[in-house]
């Protein structure tokens, strides 16, 4: 099974960077997941459109970004409903062209090369502003983020045949 998990946000912008935080968490968490298994891993500031390149090949995808639906900074969230990427009441990307929007387009327009599955891990953010780093509530949410994303990868190494 050909999975990526892709982390996207402008790391230069406070708590936008969590998604690429997380992935390169995972990484130093879980390098023999990383290595075991035919996983890829990318970071990307703001993929927009390209985000479906970014897909592209792969069986399963898990992807990390921040999310703003007023609730407390550092607050996971786990999408792994199609229909939720359609339904404007759930986390918004910190983006323009978030994540969900990218993939509501791309399920409606019947892009075909789209992972059957995708996740995506939501991290709450509190502070967007450029030239700042993290916060305290997000930076504390890493390791737990670093963990969801190895959880998720298990339970698809595990239980989908490859």
């Amino acid at each position: 099974m050909k999975i990526v998990i892709i982390g996207v946000g402008q790391t230069m912008r406070g708590d936008d960077g969590a998604g690429p935080a997380a992935v390169k968490a995972w990484v130093k968490r879980y390098p023999q997941t990383q290595e075991a298994a035919q996983i890829r891993t990318e970071i990307e500031e703001l993929p927009g459109l390209n985000l479906l390149s970014l897909l592209q090949g792969s069986d399963a995808a898990i992807i990390v970004d921040a999310v703003q639906s007023n609730n407390e900074p550092g607050k996971l969230h786990l999408i792994q409903d199609d229909s939720q990427f359609l339904s404007r009441d759930n986390a918004q990307s910190a983006h323009n062209l978030g994540v969900q929007e990218t993939l509501a387009l791309a399920r409606l327009l019947r892009f075909e090369d789209l992972p059957e599955l995708i996740t995506i891990i939501g991290i709450e953010v509190g502070n967007v502003v450029l030239g700042e780093n993290l916060s305290i509530d997000v930076k504390n949410a890493i390791p737990k983020a670093a963990d969801l994303i190895e959880k998720q990868l298990q339970s698809l190494l595990h239980h989908i045949p490859e």
